[in-house]
């Protein structure tokens, strides 16, 4: 098993959730955490606790990232006008990786993060090769013309377990996708509940 497939098996079994909804989560199986006391009851979570888990879930399901930089996408949501939760939800979703997850480019964030990091991925005509570059509404987003038969991309088109939410249009025939707008929390198909405003009230501690 990869390092990145058991990160992410991981990852669903401490939290206890199938947070990417994929049919292969242990979750699907043992709805309960990792290692020889995973099936003690747990009590109820503190405030602070559930706060934290909140956290951990969103942190996650973008393919686990730093805390440095999770920190900064708060400091970020709060500067920003309107709802904190709301933006720090449409921060993440505005990263590469993500637009190229959400279109269906690759099977999974974690595929996502290395693909843009090798340089598969070109922004209006630019290569970009950093996945936490954040796209406007209108960018168009497309597989270099050399990776564009590379079986991970193949592959991941023709994956029946997701769609392509409305706020990204994905043209499979060209290897293509448009981001059209930053998304709400509504409008972005997560498997599991997110709670934005438990991580705003975190930070606010």
């Amino acid at each position: 098993m990869s390092k990145r497939i058991a990160a992410k098996h991981k990852i669903d079994r401490r939290l206890g959730q199938n947070i990417w909804g994929r049919p292969k989560s242990p979750v699907n199986r043992r709805e309960y955490g990792p290692g020889q006391h995973g099936q003690r009851r747990k009590g109820k979570l503190s405030d602070y606790g559930t706060q934290l888990r909140a956290k951990q879930k969103l942190k996650g399901y973008y393919g686990s990232i730093s805390e440095k930089q999770f920190r900064r996408y708060y400091q970020e949501a709060i500067r920003l006008k309107g709802d904190s939760g709301e933006n720090l939800i449409g921060l993440l979703e505005r990263r590469l990786d993500a637009v190229v997850y959400r279109a269906k480019l690759v099977p999974t964030v974690f595929a996502a993060r290395q693909f843009v990091n090798h340089g598969h991925v070109k922004v209006n005509g630019r290569r970009v090769n950093i996945p936490s570059y954040l796209v406007k509404a209108g960018d168009v987003i497309e597989v270099k013309e050399a990776s564009k038969q590379l079986v991970i991309v193949l592959e991941s088109v023709g994956l029946a377990e997701r769609d392509v939410p409305d706020y990204v249009e994905a043209d499979h025939s060209k290897m293509v996708a448009k981001f059209v707008r930053v998304p709400t929390l509504s409008d972005v198909p997560y498997p599991v509940q997110m709670e934005p405003n438990l991580i705003i009230e975190f930070y606010s501690r």
